[in-house]
């Protein structure tokens, strides 16, 4: 992925012109939200992907509709849901703070089909024990669902820990790129 400038923690650029479309998917209707970027390949940049249930996934007056700035998003997602595609070439607009995006960027290393730990991501980064909450919260904070894969990030126990668009999702994703056997319904 290729990052453009973005803006500061927690909060969508104030100065930019963001524009949203919503696209359908095997997991709900997400919706995308992205800026308007000279920089970014095909002019827009990608500041957020959420899925239903995520809190940011409410879409703003101010936003324009403009489901066209999203054609190459909406194409990759569909080859991803496939199984065609296995990872993302999307320029995005980071933000967060310095600790959220070195684990954001962590997050964009995990191999497609495999998982990793809360705790083995915090050793490899070098997260001292007493912060691995912050880890966790970081990762929760996640803006691009799917895309910068956090449902690879699970409990040391084998366990499906939370996820901001809820954990039978993270498992739907998770059986989607092979990481977990599908389970068969209990009759």
């Amino acid at each position: 992925m290729q990052q453009t400038s973005g803006p500061a923690a927690g909060a969508f650029p104030e100065e930019a012109t963001l524009l949203y479309a919503t696209l359908s998917g095997p997991l709900g209707d997400m919706v995308a939200v992205g800026e308007e970027s000279a920089r970014a390949p095909g002019g827009t940049a990608l500041v957020s992907l959420s899925l239903p249930g995520r809190r940011r996934a409410a879409v703003r007056e101010e936003w324009r509709h403009a489901p066209d700035a999203f054609t190459a998003l909406a194409e990759q997602l569909d080859a991803y849901f496939d199984g065609r595609r296995t990872g993302f070439d999307l320029a995005f607009t980071p933000y967060g703070d310095a600790f959220e995006r070195r684990v954001w960027s962590a997050l964009e290393a995990i191999p497609y089909g495999t998982t990793t730990t809360y705790g083995a991501l915090a050793g490899h980064l070098g997260v001292p024990r007493g912060a691995v909450r912050d880890l966790g919260a970081a990762i929760g904070r996640n803006p691009l669902l799917i895309v910068r894969p956090c449902h690879r990030v699970i409990g040391a126990d084998g366990t499906l820990k939370g996820y901001a668009a809820g954990v039978a999702r993270k498992e739907q994703l998770l059986v989607l790129e092979g990481a977990l056997p599908a389970q068969l319904p209990l009759s």
